[in-house]
């Protein structure tokens, strides 16, 4: 007997049992759990589990564990040619079926139970809701999933790295870091940290005089830097040297302080930077689309407040998606 014969007549048999293809019309629609398909088809565990084992042993349907629960789904892209021809002529037949209909209206009813169940977690905590959520997965994070936003055919450079914090949490989401510091202990601590991250590449230079080609990034950033260096003007020229027209830059630092013993202790050069500062030293090296926020402050640190300035290279030949 030739093999598409044999093939057929195998799925043939799997579907054989109406059951059986009522529980895949559901499961091709929604992943469920053993109990929740005993919902929607009215049947008890044990009739719904050997359903679902004759089905997973022809190769209609897969299984994922989570916590102690399986979950099914109908075997999307995995099913032959033979099994995808049978299967849309059996569901066409079948999805209008009174019986499937009654199906489909249980099964919005266990999606509502889910969903009223979520919302009557979140009903009843949300007043603890943050210290729930930091104590299970912590408090940054949201803010390292973030860098997920930027496009992953980037090459971004890290001004100023230091131990290559930024570096490592933006490298996962773009092509290449390019990290620069003026500090060799600061690199050192950076290669640690890197450690066998192959997109991130560690280079020794002032911020005055990047060693970079023109154009090569196509973003930058400049985190809490820029009050170490005795000339911006010069760090924002190179910046704008560097980056591609129409590339972007983002800068965080310290806003206006008086702490004077900063200089001494941490080598500061500059007691912060107004907005205004920040909007012309950009502007004079060729910067648009100028925004400089003012970061809210948390009570338990220390430090004098920060602001955060983005800008876009001026570009006469488009901008950077």
């Amino acid at each position: 007997m030739p093999k598409n014969s044999v093939a057929i007549l195998n799925h043939m048999s799997a579907l054989a049992e109406p059951t059986r293809t009522r529980v895949l019309l559901i499961l091709e629609r929604n992943e469920l759990t053993v109990s929740e398909l005993c919902t929607v088809l009215q049947l008890p565990q044990s009739t719904t589990s050997r359903h679902l084992r004759a089905l997973s042993d022809s190769g209609w349907i897969t299984a994922r564990a989570e916590g102690t629960s399986n979950w099914y789904s109908m075997l999307r892209n995995g099913l032959d040619t033979v099994a995808e021809q049978l299967w849309r002529l059996v569901r066409e037949q079948v999805s209008v079926s009174s019986t499937a209909v009654q199906d489909y209206h249980r099964l919005e009813g266990v999606l509502t139970e889910r969903r009223t169940t979520s919302q009557e977690f979140f009903s009843s905590s949300a007043g603890q809701w943050d210290r729930l959520r930091d104590e299970l997965f912590g408090e940054s994070f949201h803010f390292l999933a973030l860098p997920g936003l930027v496009n992953d055919e980037w090459t971004v450079g890290d001004l100023g790295c230091g131990t290559g914090q930024v570096a490592t949490s933006i490298a996962p989401f773009v092509k290449r870091v390019i990290a620069i510091d003026s500090s060799m202990a600061m690199l050192r601590a950076a290669k640690k940290r890197v450690g066998r991250t192959k997109n991130i590449e560690l280079r020794r230079g002032e911020l005055e005089s990047l060693p970079l080609d023109n154009t090569t990034l196509d973003a930058a950033t400049v985190m809490l830097v820029l009050h170490h260096v005795s000339e911006p003007e010069r760090v924002f020229s190179e910046i704008a040297r560097v980056l591609r027209p129409g590339g972007r830059l983002l800068i965080a630092d310290m806003l206006p302080h008086d702490r004077e013993h900063y200089r001494h202790q941490m080598g500061h050069v500059w007691l912060g930077f107004s907005d205004t500062q920040i909007e012309r030293y950009l502007e004079q090296s060729g910067f648009e689309r100028i925004r400089v926020t003012a970061l809210p402050t948390d009570a338990r640190v220390k430090g004098p407040a920060l602001f955060t300035a983005t800008a876009h290279k001026a570009s006469t030949v488009g901008t950077i998606n």
